[in-house]
């Protein structure tokens, strides 16, 4: 049995994703007869409950295993290079392309300008580097749902609100505020447990009559039923793209920026553009568009499934690294 170590970490800083798409790679390995736990610290705002909930381990050092995987934008080449004796290969996930790495394999499942070669100089030689959308980390959720997907008329009905679990910058709330004296039939309000915001965005959502949402295992449902999304930046940019979803990025972290604008650029998301510079009538504007841009929000579905299609039924990246690990 193949034993595996994931070094991730989530915080109020952080935010979630990291150990939201970890999760998602612990599930199909330990489905593949792999020993999988996680190595987590205490940050605040950590969702190391929430993981041993989903059934892993949680240590708080390094231990010996057959695979090291990493995500973690503050760990590089030096550590990888420590943990060496500790673990037969490394594995690292990123998508900042800033530093040095000591890894076997590299995913990175975004599109940026000279994305295919741009880890050509901070890899080893040997390293097998899986980059672009070929290799989404994509949850069964969403699998399920894109091949369940229905056709979407681009009449905006449903709205689905989600800023990323933690939601530093406190996008939700503004939306909130945008939100008012708009006539929607159903609005789906999504945040993490670590949203310190959260107990308020409850309080108003029973008020207003929408539907709140606290760390769910169901958005995708949720991204299914919508007509339109607003969201931030990040790995759930792709999640929206794979199931058709029309939707607005803003971008609440300075490593989304080039994948927001690229994909944006491509037609598959609407950038809103740096968080500080939208405010609460930036969302407003935006609710109130909605109604006269159908081709344009058509148009952002078939581009979001096209630039998608060949993760298909599968987690692509999963059969290829599982290949390279034999």
């Amino acid at each position: 049995m193949m034993e595996v170590i994931i070094r991730t970490d989530a915080s109020r800083a952080i935010g979630s994703g990291h150990v939201m798409r970890c999760l998602t790679i612990a599930k199909q390995l330990q489905m593949e007869g792999c020993s999988v736990c996680f190595f987590m610290k205490e940050l605040p705002g950590h969702l190391i409950h929430y993981v041993e909930q989903q059934g892993f381990q949680n240590v708080n050092e390094m231990q010996e295993a057959d695979l090291c995987i990493i995500d973690h934008y503050e760990i590089g080449e030096s550590w990888e290079k420590e943990i060496r004796s500790f673990v037969k290969k490394i594995v690292v996930i990123d998508d900042l392309a800033n530093r040095l790495h000591d890894c076997d394999v590299l995913i990175d499942q975004n599109v940026v300008p000279d994305y295919e070669n741009r880890y050509d100089e901070l890899v080893p030689a040997h390293c097998v580097k899986l980059l672009g959308p070929n290799y989404l980390i994509m949850r069964e959720e969403f699998i399920r749902e894109r091949n369940n997907l229905k056709p979407r008329n681009s009449e905006v009905k449903r709205l689905l609100v989600f800023m990323g679990g933690a939601d530093p910058s406190g996008e939700t709330m503004k939306v909130l505020s945008a939100l008012k004296q708009q006539v929607l039939e159903h609005v789906d309000i999504v945040v993490g447990s670590s949203n310190p915001q959260k107990e308020e965005i409850k309080s108003i959502c029973i008020r207003e009559g929408y539907h709140f949402h606290c760390q769910i295992d169901y958005i995708a449902s949720l991204m299914g039923q919508a007509d339109f999304s607003i969201g931030a930046g990040g790995s759930a940019t792709w999640e929206r793209c794979f199931v058709g979803l029309p939707s607005s990025s803003t971008v609440v972290a300075e490593n989304q920026h080039i994948t927001t604008e690229t994909v944006a650029g491509l037609g598959a998301v609407w950038n809103l553009g740096w968080h500080e510079k939208v405010t609460e009538d930036t969302y407003r504007e935006l609710i109130v568009s909605l109604a006269s841009r159908k081709e344009f929000l058509g148009n952002m579905c078939s581009i979001g499934l096209k630039l998608t299609e060949r993760t298909g039924r599968t987690n692509s990246w999963l059969k290829r690294f599982l290949e390279v690990e034999k």
